[in-house]
């Protein structure tokens, strides 16, 4: 297969991938989804809970202050019943005390009565707007777990498709090659890319004249030495203008300022160590 097949087969099996990892990330991140109603529902039934064993406590509460209002109320009616066979003041002032004692009780009971009372009746009431609450937010989450189902099942079935494509792609193509390609799209989404002037159009770097013109020759499969994608030549209409570098971006020596000699020296003995390095050969593969 000849190297301008293989790169309509790259460009071709780029979308099927993009739209494969794509669809296998909505499956990945689909029940995160459903996460905050789950919690949401979570804190709802706690707090119904809490509220229900708060309302249990002040209904025993209530039903102690109501036996002790009624044992308050006998006694008092008691002593003012035997008002009436009473013969001596001394009886009178005992029974009256008892009386007065009696009422003073009945009546701080009751006030506290009446507290719990509408305490429990606001539990009462919170305790049914709750479960109002939870019932719908459990219907709302059932429907939507349903629907992400649905949702899931329709990705999977696409993703068997896209897989039916894949293998009708790959067939010919070095499975080295379809290894990094497969890696590079999970990571940029974008594996194959042209070199227009001699520049990368996936990450916008100048490339190394001889490299690029080993790319437009298209005799081999060239991967990019700073993005690692797959490259291929396209030429650039003559009305079209380019321009990826200013003299701002690019600087100049005019920008540096030397203090002494020593600072001169430094930096053409920098300039001769780049010089004598070995230039980073670029991963190819050849057909």
């Amino acid at each position: 297969m000849v190297v301008t097949e293989v790169f309509d087969k790259l460009k071709e099996l780029q979308e099927v991938l993009a739209e494969k990892y794509s669809l296998e990330q909505k499956i990945e991140e689909s029940p995160k989804r459903l996460s905050s109603q789950d919690e949401l529902l979570a804190r709802m039934k706690k707090e119904y809970i809490e509220t229900n064993a708060k309302y249990e406590e002040v209904r025993a509460n209530v039903e102690h202050l109501r036996a002790d209002l009624a044992e308050a109320e006998a006694l008092r009616e008691s002593g003012e019943k035997g008002m009436d066979n009473i013969t001596t003041h001394r009886e009178y002032e005992a029974l009256d005390k008892q009386i007065s004692e009696a009422k003073a009780r009945e009546d701080g009971i009751r006030k506290d009565l009446q507290k719990e009372e509408k305490a429990l009746a606001e539990l009462d009431e919170r305790m049914h707007s709750n479960e109002a609450i939870i019932k719908s937010q459990e219907e709302e989450l059932s429907k939507e777990k349903n629907s992400l189902e649905d949702e899931v099942s329709s990705y999977k079935a696409k993703l068997d498709e896209l897989a039916r494509r894949e293998d009708e792609i790959t067939p010919g193509i070095d499975q080295e090659i379809v290894y990094k390609f497969q890696r590079i799209i999970k990571r940029n989404s974008e594996g194959i890319v042209a070199v227009r002037n001699g520049v990368c159009t996936g990450c916008h770097m100048i490339l190394p004249a001889q490299f690029a013109n080993e790319v437009h020759d298209g005799d081999k499969i060239l991967f990019c030495p700073y993005c690692s994608r797959i490259l291929f030549h396209q030429d650039v209409e003559s009305d079209e203008v380019e321009t990826y570098f200013t003299d701002e971006d690019t600087g100049s020596l005019s920008d540096f300022e030397f203090d002494d000699e020593d600072e001169e020296d430094q930096l053409d003995g920098e300039d001769t160590e780049d010089e004598d390095s070995d230039e980073e050969k670029p991963l190819s593969y050849e057909e």
